[in-house]
């Protein structure tokens, strides 16, 4: 399984089509000071695979920061179904809401994610100090 889309947003949701719906695309957050608490982060990712991947596959998130602090630690599992078609393959979207993250420095912090214990996507987020209005 490959990894064929990989943001952070606002808000997404997947409807009952599979279709996928982002709202507030972002790769910087602006604080005022920390640590600084991050009300909703949606990490979206859409998964890409042929008819070979159906079945089981374990994935990983992690999420560091520049200093190497693991931020968040996920790993789950997750289920491919249907048929792949020869052009375009299986698509498998995920949304994985992350309530309250607290980030303690400026600099980029990187989402990594695995599939199958094998590295397929690397996802910068940027974290920056507002300035004060004078």
């Amino acid at each position: 399984m490959d990894i064929d889309l990989a943001l952070t947003a606002d808000a997404a949701t997947i409807d009952g089509s599979g279709k996928l719906n982002l709202l507030g695309i972002f790769d910087q957050i602006s604080v005022q000071r920390f640590p600084a608490r991050h009300g909703r982060l949606a990490l979206v990712l859409r998964f890409l695979g042929g008819t070979g991947d159906i079945g089981s596959h374990r994935v990983g998130i992690k999420l560091t920061s520049p200093g190497g602090d693991e931020i968040v630690s996920l790993s789950g599992e997750m289920d491919v179904r249907g048929s792949g078609n020869i052009q375009t393959g299986i698509r498998v979207p995920h949304v994985i809401n992350l309530d309250g993250l607290v980030f303690k420095e400026t600099g980029m912090h990187i989402f990594d994610v695995t599939v199958d214990d094998h590295h397929r996507a690397t996802l910068p987020l940027t974290i920056v100090r507002r300035r004060p209005m004078s």
